[in-house]
């Protein structure tokens, strides 16, 4: 076995074994357990979420194989309409062409061709992460299988009457000539203004003030709203005002939707620019008037001074105009939320058009009633309560997108606009009864691509056929995901499985937090904060690092700050940490919390644990090598503390995963591996393969051996590649058969030693007081030390003296002896174990003088620490504007050394009283 820890080697090694072995797909089993990959876009790369989000399942996929379940993690790829169709869009782009030189049909070829040469990215990066997903499944939702099931789902709805055509406002991008969906929209805070405009009354007697951040919409405005409670404007409802720039009059209307603290507390009403606006024009019947174009330039519904401008162009025309006009109030500088296209990057417009919906609330209802009855849980079970308020304000789905890659809407329009569906032209004709004189013209819009993805649980597994897999997974055991898209994926899933199953499409939802970087700040390029995960499983220089965050940046001005920032967190560049520590690393974060703060102080750490679960199977192999190894029918009270507390570690992770906190499973596990096996146990056993006769020595080896196997197999979901290149090295001595630690039972918890864990733990306990002295006194760890024992109970002397040789041994001591109460032990070192005082005199052992001396200079130090840390809590600008997480440890770091300074003046009083 190596002497260094390499986990690059070995990971790529076992995955490429564990693939070709076909390990990862169904092999029959005690039970179904079925998990839904969310398929990433094609175009995607895997990020901190996914790394994440895929530990997670991976982590329960492995648990339920190794306990026996017939195990399908399905894995599969979005064709991701927008995303993909922009990559090829600037390839050609770069050849001076566009999709229209093309046409539709070639573009869609240059698409797939484009997928099958570069679109598995991601399923590659998975594979570095020890993803076990069934790849000889994996779907893309562009399949032929999957687009059948798509076409079939879109005519049913259609012919029930639940998918319709009709115009709505849309999330509008004028770059890609698209609608968008909510979660492609990305609304962040930038800097604008806000500009105050007079609306004259109609009768000539004053006018209404109205601030807007849009004033180029004012042209489409078809009201003014004001508070019904707001007396200032009371007896002026229903009146008319003159809209500006045009010949128009509108009225004032009252609508509870106005904040009258805001501004004037009269707002402009422009139902076909604004999502609100357009609500309240469906409350009181007003006018939609559209004044832009796909372009987001002005049409013909505007003055013709305006027209054919561009919206910002427009905007400053318009305010030019209102100032000559006398009707320009002011204008203030104002920050708002900004929407920009998440590929374009460009202001979305609310815009008015013509789309595909699906009419929501029949296909809602069941899908509410399904959390309600609990055929469905949530976990946290808090989340229910997100689902339910957007259930019950659920709004019809527009599915349509003027995209050219995607599933092109299967519906067909004859010479009078009437609409004809099918899974073909063909087919549109006989559901129709057309004859083939009669001409049709296929819909441009493709489906948005939720569409397709709410019906991934079912179509993945062959629906509309009635396949093997549908019949053994549907519905899936869990769902793992983020809550941000609760309402855009999980309701959907939902409402379409029982639509078309006639079933949930899963029994659990597990719904984890979102990760972001160490100071709670959400990981973004354009704050250059993004960590890659394999820059953390392969490690990355510190020019490289600064590159990747700097370039293609929306702002490049960002860029130099953006450097400083990288140089200071990583001076030395990204270590590499490996897979398993960073997995490990996931699976600490997993708790029930919004938000995950991702430090790279706990990774390193998890290194350390993986070096630490290394050296200490090396120790093992060698104490085992070739020498006898044997189980006990009564082995001693050490073996017998390390299985019973195995075995308690193993029944707190089995209870942990399945409550899905893989957070406290992971803690479960790295306490015993790091602090009772490989720090006391193996401490233990070296005393007892030093000093104890051969039969015991067989059987100390025996269970070295054997607690190192059960750890590696309940540990394996987390850490798979470690604990497979250690476990192919331990089954040898124990006589274990199997290929791969991934097809070994998941450990069973056996009975419990509750009195041998009491003795060992009296035995640590008096072990580190002796410890804890000899390092306050600064003595040498070889020097033996004559201990007292006073107070204490039966139990205390029994254990005394049964123990008496692995203390000695272990803690370095030279004799024991029990003292009366009333003896005088002013002069000695404590320490207490329950009742027990542990006592070590003084006199003679240590250099009164010299001690006094260095725990005076120690002293010093804590105090001048201690001052420090209290003047910054004390100075009000860095409580106030530091980042909470650095004001947090400044407050750990000040109760540490308060802490320090008062054992110092107990070690210092101590040694005072040894002068008298």
């Amino acid at each position: 076995m190596d002497k260094s820890y390499n986990p690059h080697e070995l990971e790529k090694r076992w995955y490429r074994n564990w693939e070709e072995n076909g390990y990862y797909a169904p092999a029959g089993g005690s039970h179904p357990y079925c998990i839904m990959l969310p398929p990433p876009n094609v175009t995607g790369s895997l990020h901190m979420g996914h790394a994440f989000q895929d530990t997670i399942m991976d982590a329960l996929t492995r648990w339920q194989r190794m306990k026996g379940a017939d195990t399908l993690w399905q894995p599969g790829t979005d064709h991701a309409g927008i995303a993909t169709q922009m990559v090829v869009e600037r390839q050609l782009l770069a050849e001076g062409k566009s999709r229209h030189d093309l046409g539709r049909e070639r573009f869609v070829e240059a698409v797939w061709d484009w997928k099958e040469h570069s679109g598995d990215t991601i399923g590659m990066q998975m594979r570095r992460l020890g993803a076990s997903v069934d790849w000889s499944s994996h779907c893309f939702t562009m399949d032929e299988g999957l687009s059948k099931a798509v076409q079939q789902v879109f005519i049913t709805l259609y012919e029930e009457g639940l998918i319709y055509r009709g115009k709505r406002l849309v999330n509008w991008d004028p770059v890609l000539h698209t609608a968008l969906s909510d979660l492609e929209v990305i609304s962040e805070e930038e800097q604008g203004k806000m500009w105050h405009i007079r609306y004259p009354r109609a009768d000539g007697r004053g006018h209404l003030v109205v601030a807007t951040t849009r004033p180029e919409t004012l042209l489409g405005d078809t009201a003014v709203a004001v508070h019904p409670a707001d007396e200032r404007y009371t007896e002026l409802v229903g009146l008319e005002l003159e809209l500006p720039l045009t010949d128009r009059t509108i009225p004032i209307i009252a609508d509870e939707y106005v904040d009258s603290e805001f501004g004037s507390g009269c707002v402009k009403i422009t139902p076909a620019h604004d999502f609100n606006d357009y609500e309240i024009g469906k409350r009181h019947d007003l006018e939609l008037i559209n004044v832009l174009d796909i372009n987001a330039c002005l049409n013909d519904n505007a003055p013709e001074a305006y027209r054919g401008k561009t919206r910002f162009a427009a905007r400053e025309l318009i305010v030019e105009d209102l100032e000559k006009l006398g009707l320009l109030e002011k204008i203030d500088d104002h920050k708002l939320m900004i929407p920009r296209g998440d590929r374009s990057h460009e202001i979305v417009e609310p815009y008015l058009t013509d789309q595909w919906y699906v009419k929501i609330a029949p296909l809602a209802q069941p899908a509410i009633e399904a959390v309600e009855s609990g055929r469905i849980e949530f976990v946290p079970a808090n989340w229910s309560k997100t689902y339910f308020d957007w259930m019950h304000r659920i709004e019809d789905w527009c599915i349509s997108r003027q995209l050219w890659w995607g599933h092109r809407i299967p519906a067909w329009y004859d010479p009078e606009g009437n609409i004809h569906v099918g899974t073909s032209e063909e087919d549109a004709r006989r559901r129709s009864g057309l004859s083939s004189d009669v001409l049709l013209r296929q819909d441009e819009d493709v489906l948005d691509t939720w569409f397709s993805s709410a019906l991934w649980p079912f179509s993945t597994l062959g629906w509309p056929e009635k396949t093997d897999y549908l019949e053994r997974f549907y519905p899936t055991s869990v769902l793992v995901t983020g809550f941000d898209i609760i309402f855009f994926w999980v309701a959907r899933m939902i409402m379409m499985g029982l639509k078309f199953m006639d079933d949930v499409p899963f029994r659990t939802v597990y719904i984890h937090g979102l990760i972001r970087d160490g100071s709670g700040q959400k990981m973004s390029k354009s704050k250059g904060n993004v960590l890659d995960p394999l820059d953390l499983i392969d490690g990355i220089d510190l020019q490289t690092l600064i590159s990747k965050r700097t370039s293609g940046l929306m702002q490049p001005q960002m860029a130099p700050a953006i450097e400083k920032t990288t140089r200071q967190e990583f001076p030395d560049g990204i270590p590499p940490f490996g897979t398993d520590a960073l997995r490990f690393t996931f699976a600490s974060l997993a708790t029930t919390g919004r938000d995950i703060r991702f430090d790279l102080g706990r990774i390193e750490g998890y290194r350390n644990f993986c070096n630490k679960l290394w050296n200490a199977t090396r120790f093992v192999l060698m104490q085992t090598d070739g020498k006898p190894v044997s189980a006990a029918d009564k082995p001693d009270v050490i073996d017998q503390w390390i299985v019973s507390r195995m075995n308690r570690m193993i029944s707190e992770v089995e209870t942990h995963f399945g409550d899905y906190r893989l957070d406290l499973a992971a803690q479960a596990l790295y306490e015993f591996i790091w602090n009772e096996y490989c720090d006391w146990y193996l401490e233990f056993a070296k005393a007892t393969l030093q000093s104890a006769g051969q039969d015991q020595q067989a059987i100390t080896r025996n269970t070295l051996l054997a607690v190192l196997e059960t750890c590696l197999r309940t540990l394996h979901p987390i850490m798979p590649f470690i604990t497979e290149e250690i476990w192919q090295r331990v089954k040898t001595p124990l006589d274990i058969e199997g290929a791969s630690i991934m097809l070994q039972p998941f450990p069973q918890s056996g009975p419990r030693d509750s009195e041998a864990e009491r003795d060992v733990e009296w035995i640590k306990s008096t072990i580190q007081g002796v410890r804890r002295v000899r390092s306050e006194l600064n003595l040498p760890p070889a020097k033996e030390l004559d201990v007292l024992f006073q107070a204490g109970n039966e139990d205390d002397r029994s254990r005394q003296q049964r123990f008496s040789g692995v203390l000695s041994q272990l803690a370095r001591i030279h004799s024991m002896t029990w003292v009366d109460q009333s003896e005088d032990t002013a002069q000695c070192a404590v320490a207490l174990v329950g009742d027990l005082k542990i006592l070590i005199p003084l006199k003679g052992l240590v250099d009164v003088e010299e001690e006094l001396s260095r725990l005076g200079k120690q002293l010093e130090r804590e105090n001048a620490d201690l001052k420090k840390s209290k003047g910054k809590l004390g100075n009000s600008r860095f409580v106030e504007n530091a980042p909470e997480a650095v004001v947090e440890q400044e407050r750990e770091r000040l109760l540490a050394h308060e802490a320090k300074v008062e054992n110092l003046h107990e070690q210092i009083s101590q040694l005072e009283s040894l002068r008298e």
